[in-house]
């Protein structure tokens, strides 16, 4: 519980997955929040480590989830609007995440949703806390200095002592 009740709310946030669908939540939260005046810390563990690295690479899978529609970023609006069943044996095929992935990408771009580094980097202007895991940095062998700036790096003790604070937690 928080001690001062004139401070402002805090959102507590765990990033685990580094897929370009997983990614999108935790950045559009902690910006929004951020704009809020609420202070912001994620902790970026296991596969969401990734985002912090200088260049992200995140890809999507339909294989992963496989209630993901496919729509179509180009063509006449009616064409665009088809919600395109994916075949099962069609995700399994080489390259068909590049495609799905390219596709996500360009349907984003058409509706104005900004880039992953975009919201990134609107977070880390904000102030909000990019905490990088370091249990998580020592198993894939990751140093700071692969990772965009400012970063901190922190155990999963001291990320819990800033949550404990928290008005909002969610787990990514």
């Amino acid at each position: 519980m928080k001690s001062d009740p004139n401070a402002p709310k805090r959102l507590a946030l765990i990033a685990s997955k580094g897929t370009l669908d997983w990614a999108y939540p935790p950045f559009i939260l902690a910006s929004a929040a951020a704009a809020m005046g609420w202070e912001v810390g994620v902790f970026f563990t296991f596969y969401g480590l990734t985002l912090l690295l200088n260049k992200v690479d995140a890809e999507v899978t339909p294989l992963g989830n496989p209630a993901m529609p496919m729509k179509m970023p180009f063509g006449p609006q009616g064409f665009q609007d088809i919600n395109w069943p994916i075949p099962t044996a069609m995700m399994g095929v080489p390259g068909f995440n590049a495609l799905a992935t390219g596709l996500m990408k360009q349907t984003f771009k058409n509706k104005g949703v900004a880039s992953i580094e975009e919201l990134r980097d609107i977070c880390v202007e904000s102030g909000a806390r990019m905490i990088g895991c370091q249990m998580t940095m020592d198993v894939f062998g990751f140093k700071k200095e692969d990772f965009i700036p400012n970063i901190e790096v922190a155990g999963a003790a001291a990320f819990l002592e800033y949550a404990a604070d928290a008005d909002v937690s969610l787990f990514i």
